[in-house]
């Protein structure tokens, strides 16, 4: 999940930029006092007490906020995480959240910090105060505003300085501009996420394609085990030689050897890039047990799984083609051979597809079109659920 605290004084256009950030990434609003004035207009028992709390000039207490929060952020299950104004207010409110994302397994993103000068706040608000007839906006006002926010802020972010969560942005310019340097902060830390990827589809959906598209943008290592077993055949290893007779006789190489291809794989290159792109594999039910299981050992799972969907007559049209280029596979020899292939794929597609939508994160996606279209289609997929990472 993208979570993110947004800080600024008053007048640096932090409601403008919320709207933007909320829209842009499909993030809950989640304010101190807009939750609470919800809970005492519901009439719930925590407003209730917020409200005779209120009534008699007391402050409400930490102790009602953290429930109030708490029931916000587990109420919501639509978004792709939560975009705080005005919580936390101070270190214990810092701890509260910390406390509050642990129970939602999940955590901070990033706290984004609107740089502007006093002056220049000072500025904006006079002039918005001229244009909306708002006789409260005047200097005395903007001046106790500022320094009540200089007095509850910088102690707060002495509470997060020494974590990477923290980031500056200059605050000056147009919204757009300013938005976008947000944004920029924003996909550097999605793009710092470890993911793993699968890439599924029948024969010529484009999934090699699309994948090594992957590995190159999101710096994950590919990963076909056709590869993984053509790569091994030039070795003359003991295992090469074990594999040459399935070949040769075009069977399934037994998921034995599969597995330890793979985790040969995963060993060679474990930390050099940020997750994997697993292309065509698993390809069936007991492969999918292994591919968890594998992923286990290395204390990660499958984060994503893009399933092409292409039309089985544009399928055929794709292989034909391929057959007649440097990339065609033995299978593209004739239509029977292409037909065949369609089939044994269809035989195990349904299975593993519910597999994989029952833990929701398989998304089907359109395969048709030019690879650079589909590609982008993937691509927003892949950046939500790497958002949606908990």
């Amino acid at each position: 999940m993208l979570n993110l605290i947004l800080f600024g004084p008053p007048g640096a256009g932090k409601g403008t930029q919320s709207d933007l950030l909320m829209k842009q990434y499909n993030l809950t609003y989640i304010s101190t006092g807009e939750t609470l004035r919800n809970e005492i207009k519901m009439g719930t028992p925590l407003g209730l007490q917020a409200k005779n709390i209120i009534e008699s000039g007391g402050l409400v207490d930490d102790e009602i906020i953290v429930q109030i929060i708490g029931n916000a952020l587990q109420s919501e299950k639509n978004s792709d995480g939560f975009l705080f104004d005005g919580f936390p207010r101070t270190y214990v409110q810092a701890y509260i959240l910390d406390g509050l994302f642990t129970g939602l397994q999940t955590s901070l993103s990033k706290i984004i910090i609107l740089d502007i000068s006093d002056e220049e706040c000072t500025k904006r608000l006079l002039q918005r105060a001229k244009e909306q007839d708002r006789s409260d906006d005047n200097v005395a006002v903007i001046r106790k505003r500022l320094q009540e926010y200089h007095n509850k802020t910088y102690p707060l972010l002495d509470f997060y300085k020494d974590t990477d969560k923290l980031v500056k942005v200059n605050g000056l310019g147009t919204t757009q501009e300013v938005f976008d340097r947000i944004n920029h902060q924003i996909i550097e830390e999605i793009n710092s996420k470890p993911v793993n990827i699968m890439v599924y589809g029948y024969p010529g959906s484009g999934k090699t394609t699309q994948a090594k598209k992957l590995a190159d943008e999101f710096n994950l290592t590919y990963i076909s085990t056709s590869e993984l077993l053509r790569t091994e055949i030039q070795t003359n290893s003991v295992l090469a030689k074990q594999i040459q007779p399935y070949l040769d006789k075009g069977l399934l190489v037994p998921d034995e050897i599969v597995i330890r291809l793979i985790e040969k794989k995963l060993r060679n290159t474990d930390g050099l890039k940020r997750g994997y792109v697993f292309k065509g594999y698993p390809r069936t039910m007991v492969q999918a047990y292994i591919l968890d299981g594998i992923m286990k050992k290395k204390n990660c799972a499958i984060n994503c799984v893009i399933n092409l969907q292409v039309p089985h007559l544009q399928l055929v049209k794709r292989l034909d083609a391929r057959a007649k280029t440097d990339e065609r596979m033995p299978y593209d020899d004739s239509a029977a051979t292409i037909v065949a292939r369609l089939e044994e794929h269809a035989q195990r597609n349904d299975a593993i597809v519910n597999y994989y939508r029952k833990s929701q994160i398989l998304v089907d996606v359109d395969g048709q079109g030019c690879k650079n279209d589909v590609y982008e289609r993937i691509k927003n997929h892949v950046h939500r659920a790497i958002r949606n990472l908990r």
